[in-house]
C-alpha cells in the first residue's frame, strides 16, 4: 500500500480525491483496494471536519443521472441489487456500498467523489468458512487453471485468492455467485460443492478477461430476444455466432469444460461489477442441447436476475422433470421461455413433427420456425422419453469444435 498520509490542507485533500479517481477499480483486498478504503475513511475525517458542501448529495447524483438517462429504479437493481435495494438507497434508508459505488461510477459515470461521501463501506470476508484444500486442485492444476506445483493444499488459498482476482474481485456479489446455496437450480445431489466453485469461478475468470464493449442494460431478454437467438442457430456457425450477438447486448458466454462431480451443464452468474455471465459445460455435446441449455440459462436473466443482484442459477438439466424431482416455479418458468422461443406449443401441439415425426415433418418444421432440424429432433425425443429416435439430426461433436473449451 502506498505510504499514506493524514488529510491537513485543502492541497492534501485534492491529491487524495485524485488518487481516490485513479484507483477507484481496485479490487477488495488488494494493496491497491486497501489504500482505496484508507483514503475514502480519511477524506471523509476532513470533510466532516471542514463541512464541505462543494458535491451534491450522492443520492441526488444518482436520481439526477437516472433523469437525464430516463432510467427507471429497474435499470439501478444491477448495480445496487434487489428491487428493494434501489428503493431503500434512493429513499436513503441504506447507505451505498463500496460494491454499488464503483459499480454506479463504471456504468454511469457518477463521479467517485460524490459516491464516496460518508461511505459505509463492507469489508467482511465472503470466504471465511471456505476449507481451501477441499477444491479439485489436481484438477484445477492439470487444465492450466492454477499453478502446478508439488505443495498444491499448502498453496489453496493463494491460488483461488489469484482467481477470485482475476474473476474481479471477491465483495458481496461475487461471493453469491459462487458461495451461496440457491435452491432455484437444477443441481444434482451428486454434485461436489466445491468442484461446483471452481467451475464457477473459471466461468467468472473467461467472462471478466473477455468482457464485451457494450455494457448489459435491464430488460434486454426477452421472449423476443430469445427467439432472436434460437432462429441463429439454422446457421452451421450458430454457436459463434450466438455468442457475438449476445456480447453486442453485454452478455459474455463463456464455456467451460464440466469438472469430474458438476453433473452441470450451464450457469446464469454475476461478475463483481454486476453484469450477468452465461456459462456453459457443452458436456453433451449436441447441437439441440447446446441451445435448450443457453436459451435456458438467458431465461433466467430476463425472467429472475434482472430483478434481484443476490440470485444465480446452476442446472444440470437431465433432472428437467426427470421422475421423482421436484419442479421448482423458477426453472419451471425458464424451461417454458426457453421451449417457446425455440417451437413455440401452439405450433408444436399441431404439427407434423408432434402427430407423426418422421424425417421429413422434422424438416419442415425445422425450415417453418428458421431453427435447426436437431432442436425439433430433440424436442420429440424429449416429448416421446424416446432418445434413439431422429438420432441422425441431433448433430453429436458439432459444438465444441466452435469453442476452446478450457
Amino acid at each position: 500500500m502506498a505510504d499514506i498520509k493524514p488529510i491537513r490542507t485543502e492541497t492534501d485533500y485534492e491529491a487524495a480525491l485524485a488518487r481516490i479517481r485513479e484507483i477507484f477499480h481496485a479490487d477488495l483486498g488488494t494493496p491497491e483496494g486497501d489504500e482505496l478504503d484508507v483514503l475514502a475513511d480519511l477524506v471523509e475525517q476532513y470533510e466532516d471536519r471542514h463541512e464541505k458542501v462543494d458535491y451534491p448529495d450522492p443520492v441526488d447524483a444518482i436520481k439526477f443521472r437516472m433523469e437525464q438517462a430516463g432510467l427507471k429504479q429497474r435499470d439501478l437493481i444491477p448495480y445496487i441489487g434487489s428491487r428493494a435495494k434501489v428503493s431503500e438507497v434512493l429513499s436513503g434508508k441504506r447507505s451505498i456500498t463500496m460494491t454499488m459505488a464503483r459499480a454506479l461510477h463504471r456504468h454511469l459515470g457518477i463521479p467517485a467523489e460524490i459516491l464516496l461521501q460518508k461511505p459505509e463501506v463492507i469489508l467482511e470476508n465472503p470466504l471465511g468458512d471456505i476449507q481451501w484444500n477441499r477444491f479439485p486442485l489436481t484438477e484445477m492444476a492439470k487444465r492450466g487453471w492454477i499453478p502446478s506445483v508439488p505443495d498444491l493444499k499448502t498453496r489453496a488459498e493463494e491460488f483461488i485468492a489469484e482467481m477470485l482476482k482475476e474473476a474481479g474481485g471477491w465483495d458481496e456479489t461475487c461471493a453469491a455467485a459462487l458461495f451461496r446455496k440457491n435452491d432455484h437450480s437444477y443441481l444434482n445431489s451428486k454434485t461436489d460443492p466445491y468442484a461446483l466453485k471452481a467451475w464457477c469461478l473459471k466461468v467468472l475468470v473467461e467472462a471478466n478477461q473477455n468482457l464485451p464493449e457494450a455494457d448489459y442494460r435491464t430488460g434486454t431478454v426477452t421472449p423476443d430476444f430469445l427467439k432472436r437467438v434460437a432462429q441463429l442457430s439454422w446457421s452451421e456457425d450458430g454457436p459463434r455466432l450466438a455468442k457475438e450477438f449476445l456480447a453486442r447486448h453485454g452478455i459474455p458466454l463463456a464455456t467451460v469444460g464440466h469438472l469430474p462431480r458438476t453433473y452441470l451443464d450451464g450457469a446464469a452468474l454475476r461478475l463483481s461489477d454486476g453484469r450477468p455471465v452465461v456459462g456453459l459445460t457443452l458436456r453433451y455435446d449436441r447441437i439441440d442441447n447446446f441451445w435448450f441449455c443457453l436459451l435456458h440459462e438467458l431465461a433466467h436473466l430476463g425472467l429472475h436476475m434482472d430483478e434481484s443482484n443476490d440470485e444465480v442459477f446452476v442446472d444440470d438439466l437431465t433432472l428437467r422433470k426427470a421422475e421423482g424431482t421436484v419442479q421448482d416455479s423458477k426453472e419451471a418458468q425458464a424451461d417454458d421461455w426457453a421451449q417457446e422461443a425455440l417451437v413455440p406449443k401452439s405450433v408444436w401441439e399441431t404439427s407434423a413433427a408432434c402427430l407423426r415425426p418422421t424425417a421429413v415433418a422434422v424438416i419442415n418444421l425445422a425450415k417453418a420456425l428458421n431453427i435447426h432440424p436437431a432442436i425439433v429432433a430433440g424436442r420429440v425425443r424429449h416429448a416421446k422419453k424416446n432418445y434413439k429416435l431422429l438420432s441422425q439430426f441431433v448433430g453429436f461433436g458439432e459444438i465444441r469444435r466452435q469453442f476452446a473449451l478450457s
